[in-house]
């Protein structure tokens, strides 16, 4: 089974800034990763893969984004639903400068993940995410909603209901419970 992991609003409450040239910093109270033991233990027990779908991975790159990790989590990882080589590498012309063409810039985090699922065959599989907008969890399709495990942005994987809700999912992804 894969688990989609975002970081800003899971791990840590979502206050996270990438300053130019400076590395990633949280602008609140707390650490980053401060809530990663917390699933580092409810995956414990299970036999399960993590899928970067955090924005980090574009801002800081894929290992250096898995080195910041705890080990018992970067362990688990197999990949990310973003990779350089999906950027159309030509240049367009843009009237503030120029950019190159990312489809990831107009894609939902929904059809971020559901593009790695179709690509890959993936068959079981969870999002951790936050979802930081309202217009975010409007894009992701009511029949798909027993795949996301929505976080509050401030309190992450902290939130008793929400380990809950991430067991009972997984659980049920793995067959271990009757669907409901």
């Amino acid at each position: 089974m894969i688990i989609f992991l975002d970081f800003d609003g899971v791990l840590h409450p979502d206050a996270v800034f990438k300053p130019a040239k400076k590395p990633i910093e949280l602008r609140t109270h707390g650490q980053l990763m401060m809530h990663a033991k917390v699933l580092e233990d409810i995956l414990k027990p299970f036999d399960t893969s993590i899928v970067l779908s955090t924005s980090w991975v574009r801002s800081i790159g894929f290992y250096k984004t898995v080195k910041s990790m705890p080990s018992a989590l970067a362990s688990r990882v197999i990949g990310a639903t973003w990779h350089s080589n999906m950027v159309d590498k030509t240049v367009y012309p843009y009237a503030s400068g120029q950019y190159t063409a990312d489809p990831f810039n107009h894609w939902s985090r929904f059809q971020q993940i559901e593009y790695y699922v179709v690509r890959n065959s993936v068959k079981n599989w969870l999002a951790i995410d936050d979802l930081h907008s309202g217009q975010e969890i409007e894009k992701w399709p009511v029949n798909m909603l027993n795949h996301l495990v929505l976080t509050d942005g401030v309190k992450g994987l902290v939130c008793i209901d929400t380990q809950l809700e991430l067991i009972n999912k997984i659980l049920k992804e793995c067959g271990a419970l009757e669907n409901s």
